[in-house]
C-alpha cells in the first residue's frame, strides 16, 4: 500500500527515492501522473489498445532510465520529461507502423510495383503523415517566444488547466489565455511561412 507520507513528496524527491531502491516511490509517481500521460497518448492515437501499449512502453522507459541513473533534472518539471518520453514513444510507434507497411522492389514479384493499387495501404501513409505533423508541431513550438512556448507546453504536453498555468507562471488567467492565443496565431503564421502542418485548429482544439 502507498505510504500516505509519500503523497507530500515532490516528484524529484520521489525520483531520487526510487533511484535509491524505494519501489513504492515509483508507485506514487505513477498514480500521480498516469491519467495525464495516458490522455496525452490517447489524444494522438485515438485508440485505447494502442494507447495502452504506448503507455506501458513509456513507463518501462522511465523505469529503465531512472534505474540506470540517466535521469537528469535540468530545472524542468518531471511531468515535462515524462510527457516527452510518451511523445517519443508515440513517434516510434508511427515510425514502426510505416516501416512495417513498406514493401521493397526485391520483395515484390507480381509486376509493376508502383502501378499496383492493391499494394497501397492508406494506414502506412497516415502513419507517415502523423509523424511528420508531430515533428512540424515541435518545430512550430520551438519558434515561439519563451513565455508563449511555456504556455503551450504546459497546456498540451502537461494537460494543465489555465488556472494551474497562471499559478505556476504567477500571472492572471486572462494573461495565460492571451499568451495561448498569440502562440496559436504565431504558429499559424509560421506554418504558412515554412509550409508546415496547417490544421492546427484540429490539433489544438
Amino acid at each position: 500500500m502507498m505510504e500516505v507520507s509519500k503523497l507530500r513528496f515532490t516528484d524529484e524527491e520521489l525520483v531520487s527515492s526510487f533511484a535509491n531502491g524505494d519501489d513504492s516511490a515509483f508507485e506514487t509517481l505513477l498514480m500521480r501522473h498516469k491519467d495525464k500521460v495516458y490522455t496525452y497518448i490517447f489524444n494522438i492515437v485515438r485508440e485505447h489498445s494502442i494507447a495502452d501499449d504506448i503507455f506501458q512502453e513509456t513507463f518501462i522507459k522511465v523505469i529503465t532510465t531512472i534505474k540506470q541513473g540517466r535521469y537528469y533534472d535540468a530545472g524542468n518539471k518531471f511531468i515535462g520529461w515524462l510527457t516527452r518520453i510518451a511523445h517519443n514513444q508515440t513517434i516510434d510507434y508511427y515510425r514502426r507502423l510505416a516501416s512495417d507497411k513498406t514493401i521493397s522492389n526485391d520483395e515484390y514479384e507480381g509486376g509493376d510495383l508502383f502501378n499496383d493499387v492493391s499494394l497501397y495501404d492508406s494506414s502506412a501513409q497516415d502513419a507517415i503523415e502523423k509523424e511528420e505533423a508531430l515533428r512540424d508541431i515541435e518545430t512550430l513550438i520551438a519558434m515561439l517566444p519563451d513565455d508563449q512556448r511555456r504556455i503551450v507546453m504546459m497546456r498540451y504536453y502537461q494537460d494543465l488547466s489555465f488556472k494551474e498555468i497562471a499559478d505556476l507562471e504567477n500571472i492572471s488567467i486572462n494573461t495565460a489565455l492571451g499568451r495561448m492565443r498569440y502562440a496559436l496565431i504565431n504558429m499559424r503564421k509560421n506554418a504558412v511561412k515554412y509550409n508546415l502542418v496547417r490544421d492546427l485548429e484540429k490539433i489544438f482544439d
